[in-house]
Order: structure tokens, then sequence, then C-alpha cells
């Protein structure tokens, strides 16, 4: 089994202005991703495993190379790919391509993890790479159980007034389906669906559920203020997640 796990951020950023520089609880963001990977590895020396940073900016680089928890490959950033509504897709495809043809080889699977969803586990990793190698899928992606349910308290402002976005006569949410949200934290591809440029509903998926406060993503400043107070009590009081902590320093 080969993979490549691949880390994509650009410069600059609309909702956080160089989100993907920041510091966050002290450490460069981009290195709770570096570390969560970097511990994977190392618990499984078995698998062959490259890991590839796509990007135009330097500071970004530079923190990279400034850390010695992983080596990462710089793929970068071509100017087609960095505006603000490409596809993401479309840049992990271009990192397996460039790193196939760097390093003259082909994956199996790849990995892709957000660098704006730090509160993962080496677990989580583990989990979706298990999950896409016992089932036929053609991608796997990280979700929490959803605090509201369209089919039972989310409603739409209509021409009548208020109404649930499902119509349905649940009374209780045990009744209604299960509802998930999608927390950009992870994915898992099968290359040659990559390469077919689809979106991911296009193939068959499967996903991976996550602690609950994985859903926090950074899109905004209260985002991280927010964000920040629930990793220092993961960080610093559940033991899958002071690894992470443990390992950057």
């Amino acid at each position: 089994m080969k993979i490549l796990f691949t880390v994509c951020g650009r410069a600059g950023s609309k909702g956080i202005k160089n989100k993907n520089c920041r510091d966050f609880l002290g450490k460069p963001l981009v290195y709770y991703t570096l570390s969560a990977i970097s511990l994977y590895i190392k618990e499984n020396p078995r698998l062959e495993c490259d890991v590839a940073l796509n990007t135009d900016s330097e500071k970004l680089i530079e923190l990279i190379e400034q850390q010695k928890m992983v080596k990462a490959d710089i793929v970068h950033r071509k100017s087609e790919l960095a505006g603000d509504i490409t596809p993401k897709v479309a840049v992990i495809l271009d990192c397996l391509n460039e790193m196939e043809k760097s390093k003259k080889t082909a994956y199996d699977m790849v990995v892709d993890l957000d660098i704006t969803s730090p509160l993962r586990t080496v677990e989580d990793i583990k989990n979706l790479i298990q999950k896409k190698q016992n089932v036929e899928c053609d991608v796997v992606f990280s979700v929490t159980e959803a605090r509201r349910n369209p089919y039972f308290n989310m409603v739409k402002k209509t021409d009548n007034g208020y109404e649930r976005v499902i119509p349905s006569n649940f009374n209780a949410r045990q009744e209604a389906p299960e509802i998930f949200d999608m927390n950009a934290s992870l994915y898992a591809y099968e290359p040659e669906f990559l390469r077919e440029q689809k979106s991911i509903f296009d193939g068959k998926c499967e996903v991976i559920k996550m602690m609950d406060t994985g859903v926090l993503d950074l899109d905004h400043e209260n985002d991280f203020v927010l964000m920040e107070m629930v990793g220092a009590g993961l960080f610093h009081h559940i033991k899958l997640y002071k690894k992470i902590f443990a390992n950057i320093e």
C-alpha cells in the first residue's frame, strides 16, 4: 500500500487573513496537521507514504521546511489553481500528478488533510484509511453527528411563513433519518476517481465519524477564538489529542 498525503493551502484568505500561516495555541496551525501525519506514519512503518504540500505561499513553505516532524515535498501551486473558487479536488489531483511524476511511482490512495481543521487524532486518520481499504468506494470523508436535522428541527422562510426544510410528520428527532455534518477534515480518494475530475458525490462515498468538536472550521476570526478555546481543552486533557500537541513540541 502506497499512500500520498496532501496538505493544501494557498496564500492569503478573505475570511481570516493569512489563516494557513497563523499560530494556533502558540504553534503554527499547519503543524497540527503535520504532527498527525507524522505520528500515523511512525505507527504504520510497513506502509509507504509520501507527504506533499501544495501552496503558493512562501511563508507556508518556510514553516514546512523549519519543522522536523515529517519530510514534505513542495508542489508549487499553479496560478490557474489559486483562485477563490478553485475546487480543492483539482489541487489534490495536481499534487497526485506532480508527485507521481517526480517520484516515478503510482499511489494506491490519496489522503487529504485540511490545514484549517486541526482538531483531529491519529485514530481518525487510521479509521479513514482502514475504511478506504476495507470498503469498495471512490472516496471516504469525515463527518460528525449533526446537531440539527432538516427533517425535524430546521426551518426555512416561505411566502406563508416558516416550514421545515424537508416536509415531514416526524414528532421526535429519533424518528427522522440520521443526518451528519461534513467537517472537511479528512478525505481518502481512489486515485483513478480523482483523475475523472468529478464531484465526490458522483462516486460511491463512505464516511467515518469524528468527535463532534471536529466540525469546527476556520472561516472567520470568531472561529479562531472559539476553536482555540475548544482546542486548549482537547490538547491538554484528552490523551489522543495530547499526543498531537506533544509531538509538535
